[in-house]
């Protein structure tokens, strides 16, 4: 009888030790909720060039991160993006323009997230000397084509060569509405929506001029001021430089639960404060003015 109850004494005592353990939450984790697991996945990116320095680099952060996750980022242009991720062909329809500016989009089914600030810089030829600035009336006359050589707004005898992007990119519609004030480009000397394609071609052809987002910039293209604003973010806070948009990010409805996480990280103060402003765009929180569609 006394083995018998000793039996039973060293089996209560395990039992209370089993449940001691059981109780007690991994860490990290709060009672009640599963152990955190790993992120896995795909994601794939469609749309504006402009931001496409952003994307990859975001891209190749978080999946140093999450290495279970694959981000796969593509271009063709801010209305190529609108487009597929209406269609559920992509996660993320990254644009420059407001989903409700682009015609045939259903932007009521889309969800915007707002993920930068970008400045766009009309760019010259560096061959084009003595120009550094010019009026926004300049630069419609020489995309309509009013304005013809670079002597007529101080510059060399040369000709002027514009190049412009074609319908459906995020970047023209932008310059269309800030810069051109709804006055259409005439025709250029060629046609790209590739940020990269145009600043070769503008590097490359002499008395050219274009246009490009900011991250694009360097000692290969020269950029303008306009009406003495520069594309900087001091200027475009004060409200002085008018040429920039939001960078979006745009998913059929809510994302998913690894779309989700990447936005979240992009929008994170680590990466708004240290990445974005490394690549020459600005955080979303630092903006004093307002753009509204």
């Amino acid at each position: 009888m006394k083995k018998w109850w000793a039996l039973v004494s060293v089996l209560g005592l395990l039992v209370a030790a089993v449940a001691g353990c059981g109780g007690k939450q991994p860490s990290g984790t709060t009672p009640g909720t599963a152990t955190p697991t790993a992120l896995k996945g795909t994601i794939t990116i469609v749309g504006s060039t402009a931001l496409m320095p952003l994307s990859e680099e975001a891209a190749k952060q978080f999946m140093a991160k999450n290495p279970e996750v694959q981000v796969t980022v593509q271009g063709g242009g801010s209305g190529t993006g609108l487009s597929q991720v209406s269609q559920g062909a992509c996660d993320i329809g990254a644009s420059d323009i407001f989903a409700q500016e682009k015609s045939g989009i259903d932007a009521a089914a889309l969800k915007d997230h707002k993920i930068c600030v970008q400045a766009f810089a009309v760019v010259v030829n560096p061959d084009v000397k003595g120009v550094d600035n010019l009026t926004k009336q300049q630069i419609q006359d020489i995309f309509t084509g009013k304005i013809t050589n670079w002597k007529e707004v101080g510059g060399p005898d040369l000709k002027i060569a514009v190049i412009n992007r074609p319908q459906g990119s995020g970047t023209r519609a932008t310059f269309i509405k800030r810069v051109m004030d709804g006055k259409e480009p005439g025709k250029g000397v060629a046609e790209s929506d590739s940020s990269g394609a145009i600043h070769k071609m503008v590097n490359e052809t002499p008395g050219a001029i274009s246009y490009l987002g900011v991250g694009y910039l360097d000692s290969k293209v020269k950029a303008l001021k306009i009406d003495g604003a520069a594309p900087d973010e001091k200027d475009i806070s004060e409200g002085k430089y008018t040429f920039w948009s939001y960078g979006h990010y745009y998913t059929k409805g809510e994302p998913n639960q690894v779309t989700k996480a990447f936005i979240d990280f992009v929008l994170s103060k680590e990466f708004q404060e240290t990445t974005v402003k490394k690549l020459h765009y600005f955080p979303i929180t630092s903006m004093k003015v307002e753009y509204k569609p």
